[in-house]
C-alpha cells in the first residue's frame, strides 16, 4: 500500500488477479477521493467558518477574575496550538505528492493558526499573564520542535482522527464550564460568555477537521481494511495528545484538565475511542483485537496471510461502504455545481474483494461525515 501517492509516482507492482483492484488503482481512487473532499471542505469552510481571532470576540469583556485553574487550562490550550507550524509543515512534507491531502493540510494549518491566536488573546485579556510572560513562554515552547509520531501517512491519518476528536472534546467541556454548567464545586457558577464563545467556535473547527480525517480513514478502511484496522489498533494502544512531551508544565496542565472534568482517561474511552469506533463500524476495542488475531491465524493456500476472509468480520463493512458512497455523492454534487463533472468527475468504484460481492446490495447505516 502506498502512502497516498499519485499513480504516476508509484513503483511497479505485482500482477493482480482478474476482477480485483490493484494497489495502484486503490491508491488512485483514494487520492481522487481526497482531492474531491478537499475542494468540498474548502468551499464549506469559507462559507460557514470564516471567523477572525481578533475581531470575532469581545476581548475587552472577558473576565479578569477567572479561577487560576481555568487560566492554567487556557495556557495549556495556547501552548499546544503554538506547535501549529510544526504540525502543518511535517504533515505537508509527508503527503506532499497528494494534491488533496497536502492542500488540505495548508487549509488545516491556517485554521489551526487562528486557534493559536485566539487562545493567546484569551490568555492576554484575562490580565493574569503579562505580555512579557506570554512572549517568554512562546519562546520557550518554540525552542523545541514537534515531530510526527509515526513515519507513514496511514498511521498519522488514523492518529489525527483520534487527536482531533479529543481536542474537540476538550474545547466543548471548556465551553460548558464557561457557560456555568460545570459539575465541579470549585468551578460551579463560573460564567464567561466570551470564553464560552471562543471554546465553542474552535470546537466547531475541530469537529470539521475530525470529519475530514474520518472520511479519509473510511476510504482507506474500504480499500485496505486489514492494514487500516491494524493501524487503528496500534494508535489506540499508544495514544497521547500532541506536544505532551514538549510543553514544560504538561503534568500540571493535564492534572488540572482532569480535575476540572474537561478530559481524562474515561473521556478518551467513552467520548473519543468509542465515538470513532462507531463512526468506523468497529464494535469495540476487544472486537478489533480479536478480529486481527483471527485474521493472522487464517493462512492462504500458500501458507501466508496477506488476504483472509476473517478480516471482514472485524467491522461493519456495509456501513463503511455506505459512508464512502455518500462521500462520493457529496463530492459529485459539489462538482456539478462547479462544472468539474463535465471534465474530470470523481467516481466511486466498488471494492470487488468483499466476500459475496454481487449477492446483495451494498449499503449501510453509517452517517456520512459533515461539518
Amino acid at each position: 500500500m502506498a502512502d497516498i501517492l499519485p499513480p504516476d509516482t508509484l513503483k511497479e507492482r505485482p500482477p493482480t488477479p482478474a476482477a480485483l483492484l490493484s494497489n495502484r488503482e486503490k491508491d488512485r481512487l483514494i487520492e481522487r477521493g481526497f482531492l474531491g473532499l478537499y475542494r468540498w471542505y474548502t468551499a464549506r469552510s469559507q462559507e460557514t467558518r470564516n471567523w477572525n481571532p481578533d475581531r470575532s470576540f469581545e476581548w475587552r469583556s472577558i473576565r479578569q477574575d477567572l479561577p487560576p485553574e481555568l487560566i492554567t487550562v487556557i495556557q495549556g490550550f495556547f501552548a499546544v496550538e503554538q506547535y501549529a507550524p510544526d504540525f502543518t509543515s511535517s504533515l505537508i512534507h509527508l503527503v506532499r505528492r497528494s494534491h488533496g491531502r497536502s492542500h488540505f493540510q495548508m487549509r488545516w494549518g491556517s485554521e489551526e493558526e487562528k486557534h493559536a491566536d485566539a487562545w493567546e488573546n484569551a490568555l492576554l485579556f484575562t490580565g493574569q499573564r503579562s505580555p512579557q510572560y506570554i512572549e517568554e513562554y512562546k519562546h520557550r515552547l518554540k525552542s523545541q520542535t514537534w515531530e510526527l509520531p509515526f513515519p507513514d501517512a496511514i498511521h498519522n491519518l488514523v492518529y489525527t482522527v483520534f487527536q482531533e476528536r479529543a481536542t474537540q472534546l476538550n474545547y466543548l467541556n471548556m465551553m460548558k464550564i464557561a457557560q456555568g454548567k460545570s459539575e465541579k464545586p470549585h468551578l460551579a457558577g463560573v460564567q464567561d460568555p466570551v470564553l464560552a464563545k471562543v471554546a465553542q467556535t474552535i470546537a466547531v473547527d475541530e469537529a470539521a477537521h475530525y470529519n475530514f480525517f474520518l472520511e479519509g480513514v473510511r476510504m482507506y478502511l474500504y480499500y485496505y481494511p486489514q492494514q487500516t484496522l491494524e493501524a487503528i489498533r496500534s494508535i489506540i494502544g499508544q495514544f497521547s495528545m500532541p506536544a505532551a512531551t514538549l510543553i514544560p508544565d504538561w503534568a500540571q496542565f493535564q492534572e488540572t484538565v482532569y480535575r476540572a472534568g474537561i478530559y481524562g482517561p474515561r473521556d478518551f474511552q467513552r467520548d473519543v475511542m468509542q465515538v470513532a469506533f462507531r463512526n468506523l463500524g468497529v464494535e469495540s476495542r476487544k472486537a478489533l483485537e480479536e478480529g486481527i488475531r483471527k485474521t493472522r491465524e487464517v493462512p492462504d493456500f500458500e501458507g501466508h496471510n496477506p488476504r483472509t476472509t476473517a478480516i471482514w468480520d472485524t467491522f461493519d463493512y456495509g456501513q463503511i461502504e455506505g459512508d464512502v458512497r455518500r462521500l462520493h455523492a457529496k463530492i459529485g454534487d459539489y462538482e456539478k455545481e462547479i462544472g468539474f463533472d463535465q471534465y474530470d468527475p470523481t467516481v466511486f468504484v466498488e471494492n470487488p474483494e468483499v466476500p459475496g460481492r454481487g449477492q446483495s446490495e451494498p449499503g449501510g447505516s453509517g452517517q456520512a461525515a459533515d461539518d
